[in-house]
């Protein structure tokens, strides 16, 4: 059971007779449920760079079966796994209408105000930070994609753009937004909505600061998931996987610094030096599994100024989503 409350979401409904989609309003969103959209966890999606990528990413899997493109825009570079943020929480809202409304579709286009989602993906509020939502919704909006994940055998593929459209309505006088909205693709739309198509991340996956932390994580919780042995994939495959622009040796030493420091939530990581194949590898297994005596049971609670605990109450780094 997620350990995380749910909330209470207010909705305006259609003017009668309108086929116009209803949207959904967030004033309360700190505490939301996490979920993240299972397809984008373990393909190179987003770029793993601070810096503005260029350089697309074509990526097939070791069978050919599965392909994916990322082609950046010459302004506005290529969507980093930090601008994903705003997809988990547009995920995570569409979740929570499906939870509260199970009779009514959920929209594609949600409104907010700036300090709610930045609040809700644990950052903070002030200062540059909204310039900087607008220039990752800029990435979202025109970053292209093209793949054929959900071609099932057949030549079958998509091509989109993380959002549709996103507006500011800015206050002429002030400055100050008066609210924003955001237009989600069909194509997530759609892996959203679908059974099991999105999976619960624990809330300190935020306050990761390395977009190899972030990208392992999200590998972690889609391949390890609850498994009762974990599971091990090759630091090779881990590679094509994520997308990187690093040399292959850089690549596998900063992996190794990750798992040395194993400081992720939920999951514990092990370094195995040569597999039967000869390949070095990461096992990655959820921590409640392992024995309560191991020491990577439990791990340094992450700070974070922005939601303090309150007293009683158990860490946020000691709960583990089970949904």
């Amino acid at each position: 059971m997620n350990a995380i409350a749910s909330v209470n979401l207010t909705f305006r409904d259609p003017p009668q007779g309108s086929n116009e989609q209803f949207d959904l309003f967030v004033p309360y969103i700190t505490n939301l449920p996490l979920r993240d959209q299972r397809e984008t966890m373990e393909r190179p999606f987003f770029s793993l760079a601070k810096r503005k990528r260029l350089k697309p990413i074509n990526y097939k899997s070791p069978d050919g079966s599965v392909w994916v493109n990322v082609d950046p825009h010459p302004t506005w570079g290529m969507a980093t796994i930090w601008d994903a943020d705003i997809l988990i929480w547009a995920a995570s809202q569409i979740a929570e209408h499906m939870r509260a409304r199970k009779n009514e579709p959920p929209p594609r286009t949600i409104k907010f105000m700036p300090y709610q989602l930045l609040q809700a993906i644990r950052r903070d509020v002030g200062g540059d930070q909204y310039k900087r939502l607008r220039e990752g919704l800029d990435r979202l909006k025109f970053t292209a994609i093209k793949t054929n994940i959900r071609g099932k055998g057949r030549d079958r593929q998509a091509s989109f753009n993380w959002l549709d459209q996103w507006t500011d309505d800015v206050d002429e006088a002030t400055g100050h937004s008066r609210g924003m909205s955001v237009t989600i693709s069909d194509w997530l739309y759609e892996g959203i909505v679908k059974e099991g198509g999105v999976l619960a991340i624990h809330p300190d996956y935020f306050l990761l600061t390395g977009a190899l932390e972030r990208w392992l994580y999200r590998i972690a919780r889609k391949h390890a998931g609850h498994q009762a042995y974990g599971c091990g994939i090759t630091v090779a495959v881990l590679y094509d996987k994520s997308g990187s622009e690093d040399l292959p040796r850089r690549f596998k030493a900063a992996l190794k610094d990750i798992v040395k420091n194993d400081c992720l939530p939920e999951y514990h990581l092990e370094w195995i030096d040569k597999t039967e194949s000869g390949d070095a590898a990461i096992h990655m297994i959820e921590r409640s599994l392992l024995d309560p005596a191991h020491k990577a049971f439990t791990f340094p609670v992450r700070k974070d100024k922005r939601r303090p605990v309150p007293e009683g109450e158990a860490s946020p780094i000691s709960r583990v989503s089970k949904a």
